[in-house]
C-alpha cells in the first residue's frame, strides 16, 4: 500500500516574484511575524518532455507529485510516490522514466545511489536538468489554509514564494483575496524554475 494512498489531493495558489508590493509585503509581516523558519536544500529534475509531474530529491528520496486539474485558478496536485536511493534499474525504468515523459537510457549499473543518479543519469541528458532549489520557509494558517512564505533560490537566482494550500476551495478564495495574491500568477514549480533556468517544454 502507498503511503499516500490515504491523501486527499490538495488545491493551491503559488506565486514567485523577484519582489512582492508593498501591500503584500506588510501583509505577510503581519501574519508570519515571530513565526519560525525551515531550511532545506533539494534538487528538482527539469524534463523537456514533463509539465505534469513535480519530481525532486530531498533527504536521499526522490518525491514525485501529479498535476491533477485546475479548478477556479486553483491547481490541484497528487501525491504520487517517494523512492528511497539507491534505486534499482527497474523502478528507474518503470515508475521514474515515466514521470519524466521521455524515452530511459543506457544503464550501465543494477542499481544507483543518489548521487550516481544525478552525475550519471541526469547531468549528461540534454532532456534533464537538475536544479538546485534552496528554501527557507516560513509557514502558518490563513483561513483554514496552510500558508507559506518562503525565500528560494533556483541555482542561486533569488526568489520570493507565497502559497496557500487546502482541499476546499472556498476557503482558498478567501485566503487568496486576504493576502493580495489575486494580482500575481499561480505558478507551480515546474514552470517557474523552468522559465528561471530557459527551459522549454
Amino acid at each position: 500500500m502507498s503511503e499516500y494512498e490515504n491523501v486527499k489531493p490538495r488545491f493551491e495558489y503559488r506565486t514567485f516574484q523577484r519582489n512582492y508590493d508593498d501591500l503584500v509585503i506588510d501583509t505577510i509581516r503581519n501574519k508570519f511575524e515571530c513565526t519560525a523558519f525551515r531550511q532545506s536544500s533539494e534538487v528538482y529534475i527539469m524534463s523537456t518532455g514533463n509539465s505534469r509531474n513535480n519530481t525532486k530529491l530531498r533527504d536521499n528520496k526522490m518525491d514525485i507529485k501529479c498535476f491533477v486539474q485546475n479548478k477556479e485558478s486553483f491547481e490541484q496536485w497528487n501525491p504520487l510516490a517517494k523512492f528511497k536511493f539507491p534505486l534499482n534499474v527497474e523502478r528507474i525504468t518503470t515508475e521514474l522514466f515515466p514521470a519524466f515523459s521521455i524515452a530511459c537510457p543506457k544503464f550501465e549499473r543494477s542499481e544507483y545511489t543518489q548521487e550516481q543518479f544525478l552525475e550519471e543519469i541526469i547531468k549528461p541528458n540534454p532532456q534533464l536538468s537538475g536544479v538546485e532549489v534552496l528554501k527557507r520557509r516560513f509557514a502558518t494558517t490563513v483561513e483554514n489554509c496552510i500558508t507559506e512564505y518562503a525565500e528560494v533560490e533556483f541555482n542561486g537566482s533569488p526568489y520570493k514564494s507565497i502559497s496557500i494550500e487546502s482541499t476546499e476551495i472556498e476557503d482558498l478564495k478567501k485566503a487568496k483575496k486576504v493576502l493580495h495574491l489575486d494580482r500575481y500568477e499561480n505558478l507551480n514549480y515546474l514552470v517557474a524554475i523552468k522559465r528561471a533556468i530557459g527551459m522549454r517544454g
